[in-house]
């Protein structure tokens, strides 16, 4: 049953990832840089420590008294990853939801869910799966064998995006491809997906203020399993990282293309402007509120990590189809990108299962 709500919580949290976006297009009159930051200072500054003020008591004692030596990595790794959310929003805008979602999470989840394995393959550590763990029991390889299949997927996505460009340079684009830039989205998505695996390793680097948590909890509720909101003071200091990086990126932009008017432009909705980028950063969080919840019944391993990838590509993708960004392709192109899609379920149906056989 513990990996039945691990899973659930995973998709829960991969929804709201998947889904965020979708408010920002709604806003009006707006410069990218604008609402992007806006809809950030709700993801990283103001949601996350009332998150952690709601499920942990004393959670500000706890970044208060852990030393330098977590902190400042946890925070670095949250500057790193900053970028790689900074690079996400300009893949999805010259991509498209589906297409970029897919290229820069499947990096994403292979990088955050090998890495930490190879790493601890050199400095075990006790509870932590390494790659030789994985590698030499079924359900480690089951996962293994999910996360090729996950890889698979998103070439086979990129592979449909190839064709996508193709077509629409013969047709006229639509309102929901106007933007589809396929040599600068495949860059920035590649820097994304490599960079916003540093997330999971900011979890890991504050695990430490996660444990006392988790062990405050279990000590005024003995026998009842993992505190489920364990990793929400870990979340406030990896998103003052991933804060910092966007909030200077944008400040630039918006001194470079003279765009600081937006925030009090009367000729725009500003009210709705800014109800629907705090919505789409509010959501946003969500994915790692949801993401601590199954991680506290998964174990943070690579099959919680892929997990949570795969299925915010698939709900990318989902909307993707809603939103029409595929309207106008032929039928050999849509049916490439519903069998990218399908290889990724079956990245999730394999993980899942070498999970629950753990």
């Amino acid at each position: 049953m513990q990996a039945i709500f691990g899973v659930i919580f995973h998709f829960i949290g991969g929804f709201a990832s998947g889904s965020f976006y979708i408010p920002y297009k709604k806003v009006k009159g707006w410069a990218w840089e604008s609402y992007w930051i806006v809809g950030g200072i709700f993801s990283w500054l103001i949601v996350p420590p009332l998150a952690a003020y709601l499920t942990i008591p004393g959670f500000a004692d706890i970044i208060a008294n852990t030393s330098s030596a977590i902190l400042i990595p946890t925070y670095i790794f949250g500057v790193l990853w900053g970028i790689g959310g900074l690079t996400y929003g300009l893949g999805v805008r010259y991509l498209g939801v589906s297409l970029g979602s897919s290229i820069i999470l499947g990096l994403c989840s292979v990088f955050g869910a090998l890495v930490p394995a190879f790493y601890y393959n050199f400095n075990p550590r006790e509870g932590k799966d390494s790659l030789s763990d994985m590698a030499s029991n079924t359900w480690g390889q089951l996962v293994l064998l999910g996360l090729v299949i996950c890889v698979i997927g998103i070439i086979v996505c990129g592979r449909a995006g190839q064709m996508k460009e193709r077509e629409l340079a013969k047709e006229d684009v639509t309102e929901a491809n106007k933007e589809f830039k396929l040599g600068l989205g495949l860059t920035v998505s590649i820097i994304s997906g490599l960079l916003s695996a540093c997330f999971a390793f900011g979890i890991d680097s504050g695990k430490e203020m996660a444990n006392q948590a988790n062990e405050a909890w279990k000590a005024i509720n003995p026998g009842n399993g993992e505190f489920l909101y364990q990793n929400n003071v870990t979340y406030v200091v990896v998103l003052w990282g991933g804060l910092t990086t966007n909030f200077i990126w944008c400040m630039i932009l918006n001194a470079r293309n003279k765009t600081f008017g937006d925030y009090g432009n009367s000729k725009t909705p500003l009210l709705r402007n800014y109800i629907f980028s705090a919505l789409a950063g509010t959501t946003w969080f969500l994915q790692f509120f949801f993401y601590g919840m199954g991680e506290s019944r998964l174990g943070n391993g690579a099959s919680s990590w892929i997990l949570h990838m795969a299925f915010i590509i698939l709900v990318a993708n989902m909307w993707g189809l809603v939103l029409k960004e595929w309207k106008g392709v032929s039928r050999r192109t849509y049916t490439t990108v519903v069998v990218g899609i399908a290889l990724i379920i079956l990245s999730v149906v394999v993980v899942g299962y070498g999970n629950s056989i753990k």
